[in-house]
């Protein structure tokens, strides 16, 4: 098994490109089930979750050509052979259930296996099942999978969401384009996946607005074609790295990133210290010699509040803040498993729920520790840099599903950090 050996206490220096994001990708891709014409997606990230979905779409009888060294996805849906989304791939990644709506809208039918991933908590499926049922879906749940039909089609309605959901908003939206009449998502969540993904659908001949705000309309359309879509750039990866320098010091410009994108989490990152300039290309970020951060009060919120995938990343800076910092967790629970792992390292961290207390030391040393999932495999990474000493972190598969080629683009900048394969 592989792992990943940080030798701590370099600034960074340099350039650093964002990548595709990986949310917003694992959403366009099964959009290309829509149509019978190929969907051509650019700036695609090179992932393992990228690759099971590929095997997904190929298991219904997609073509997947990935070109480019797989920067670019050609994804051709002209037959659908299968409509069971198998367990053995779907376990894989709870992204996998986002076929379901497009499945259906498609023929009529689909049969998904209940989906796994991160073991970040129960992540229910309530809210996707709720709003297809909306559209006229019969559902069945039975033996582990989501039984599916549409026998009359699906047909447009008002649907409100009672909790905010990314996954439920895009499989809902995907489902309705296809509808009769016109679906309104009121309390649709607002993350820039879902923009892109409405850019997506659009491009193809869809007809949606409001995507961004708390209301999307969808008016049905007869048919979709095929189109070329850019996925927008990785927010999450945007933010990880922002906080490289943060850390160890120095400073960075983020290739491809936008302010936008990161919001709430820039401001607190400036609330800690820190100085975030935008550049030509994207963001620059730097922290004041000498200077230890602020401590801060962070509560994760659906977007565009701070957003729960940079909780873990943020908590490996504040560990070496001047004072005592409070991170509140409202999207998912069991989120601070990577908090034992940072105490290794020397970190003080008392949890009590969904409420973290972080009291900072001046300096961590390099430790063994152990990923427990995707983001907190790489906010250990992220304690590595300021760490005395080498850490060592085992389980990086986590990483590989959201991250790619971290320990290049990390020591581009001047980290000093390498893959041992296992």
């Amino acid at each position: 098994m592989d792992k990943i050996v940080i030798r701590g206490g370099r600034p960074l220096s340099g350039r650093l490109h964002v990548s595709g994001a990986k949310n917003a990708c694992l959403a366009l891709m099964p959009a290309a089930i829509l149509t019978e014409e190929p969907l051509t997606l650019t700036n695609a990230p090179g992932l393992s979750d990228i690759r099971t979905m590929t095997a997904l779409l190929e298991s219904l009888g997609c073509e997947v050509a990935a070109l480019q060294g797989g920067r670019v996805l050609a994804i051709g849906a002209e037959r659908i052979t299968s409509v069971r989304a198998d367990y053995e791939i779907v376990r894989r990644m709870r992204a996998s259930v986002l076929v379901l709506g497009p499945l259906l809208a498609r023929t009529g039918r689909a049969e998904v296996s209940l989906p796994g991933g991160c073991a970040i908590g129960a992540r229910p499926v309530d809210l996707h099942l709720m709003g297809l049922e909306r559209l006229g879906a019969e559902l069945d749940l039975r033996e582990g999978y989501i039984h599916a039909r549409a026998p009359r089609g699906l047909r447009g309605a008002v649907i409100e969401f009672p909790l905010v959901s990314v996954g439920a908003t895009e499989n809902v939206m995907m489902a309705a384009v296809l509808a009769r009449g016109t679906t309104v998502l009121r309390n649709a969540a607002r993350e820039p996946e879902i923009v892109d993904l409405a850019a997506c659908l659009n491009a193809m001949g869809a007809r949606i607005s409001g995507a961004g705000s708390r209301e999307i309309v969808i008016e049905g359309v007869a048919g979709l074609h095929g189109a070329t879509h850019r996925v927008v750039a990785d927010r999450i990866e945007l933010g990880t790295y922002m906080l490289a320098p943060a850390i160890a010091g120095g400073r960075v410009e983020l290739i491809g990133g936008g302010r936008a994108l990161v919001a709430a989490f820039t401001d607190k990152l400036e609330e800690a210290g820190m100085c975030v300039e935008e550049t030509a290309e994207g963001l620059a970020v730097s922290r004041p010699d000498g200077a230890r951060p602020r401590p801060l009060h962070v509560v994760t919120e659906p977007f565009p509040g701070f957003p729960t995938d940079l909780q873990a990343q943020m908590m490996a800076l504040l560990t070496l803040a001047d004072g005592q910092s409070v991170l509140e967790e409202r999207i998912f629970e069991n989120r601070f498993m990577h908090a034992p792992e940072l105490a290794r390292m020397g970190a003080r961290i008392d949890i009590h729920g969904g409420v973290a207390r972080v009291t900072g030391v001046e300096a961590l040393r390099g430790a063994p520790v152990m990923a427990t999932d995707l983001r907190a495999s790489v906010s250990l990474i992220l304690a590595g840099l300021a760490a005395e000493g080498e850490t060592v972190v085992s389980r990086v598969y986590h990483l590989d599903r959201g991250y790619e080629r971290v320990e290049e683009k990390l020591s581009g900048i001047g980290a000093a950090i390498e893959r041992i394969r296992g």
